[in-house]
């Protein structure tokens, strides 16, 4: 049987959501992520992260190479699993496009911090979004994990809404998109 791992839609007490279920027998996860276009060629929303040290950054002056945007929080059973995957895949691609993780806990520092800590990961950012503004300039009530590719003109190539394999040779396929993608 394989895990089956969905989307977090609130950041509630409890302290994973997600419909998450392991198998014991085989280890195999099951990304249920739906790979959707329909917001291709919207801009980057306009919104400023922060990090634990308290630097700030808006989104939208980000950078001129593609970004993979990925927000997530740490009650999230599916984007926990995500989170290895990412950071992995961020090692990978270098330079070629910024993978930028944000957090969408309303406690910001005092859970990523702690997070990022147990679990060593080199290649992701901490930015944080704890009044939830991404969540909202993503239509409010953003399903989490939420992960969007803009290419370097800081258009919307596509997203995914739910969990997904970021280690399979597929989300390389489409990483490179951005890369392909003239704007």
């Amino acid at each position: 049987m394989a895990a089956a791992l969905a989307g977090c839609d609130t950041g509630e007490a409890d302290p994973a959501q997600g419909g998450e279920e392991v198998s014991s027998e085989t280890g195999v996860e099951e990304f249920t992520g739906t790979l959707d276009r329909t917001f291709a060629g919207e801009a980057i929303p306009a919104v400023m992260l922060s990090d634990p040290a308290g630097i700030t950054m808006e989104l939208a002056d980000s950078g001129d190479r593609p970004i993979l945007l990925n927000l997530w929080a740490t009650w999230c059973a599916p984007c926990v699993v995500e989170m290895p995957l990412l950071d992995a895949l961020a090692g990978e691609l270098g330079e070629d496009v910024r993978v930028l993780t944000v957090s969408e806990d309303l406690s910001g520092a005092d859970a990523v911090v702690p997070f990022f800590e147990e679990r060593g990961f080199t290649n992701l950012p901490r930015w944080m979004d704890p009044n939830n503004d991404l969540a909202i300039a993503f239509g409010g009530g953003a399903v989490l994990p939420l992960t969007v590719l803009y290419n370097a003109d800081g258009k919307e190539v596509w997203r995914v809404i739910g969990s997904y394999d970021w280690g399979s040779e597929e989300a390389r396929v489409l990483v490179q998109e951005a890369l392909a993608d003239d704007g």
